[in-house]
């Protein structure tokens, strides 16, 4: 689970002049995407169908720490 006080204190420092109003907004939504995203194993993304440039987005899973995320059906509506 996210922390959400440390989310805002980030929000704080990285965009100092925002309304106290639009940093808690981004912190909710940030809070919020675990309720909505759900992270994909590597064998559960089917490469070949998913993505145009499969290969390269794995290989960029493996190497760089790029991590895929799909979007629960209960959220899509």
């Amino acid at each position: 689970m996210l922390d959400r006080e440390k989310i805002v204190a980030v929000l704080k420092r990285r965009f100092p002049g925002s309304a106290a109003g639009q940093i808690a907004a981004a912190a909710n939504a940030i809070v919020g995407l675990e309720e909505e995203w759900v992270e994909l194993s590597v064998p559960e993304f089917d490469w070949a169908s998913e993505c145009r440039d499969g290969c390269r987005l794995q290989r960029l899973s493996h190497t760089d720490g790029v991590r895929l995320f799909r979007r629960l059906k209960e959220a899509e509506s």
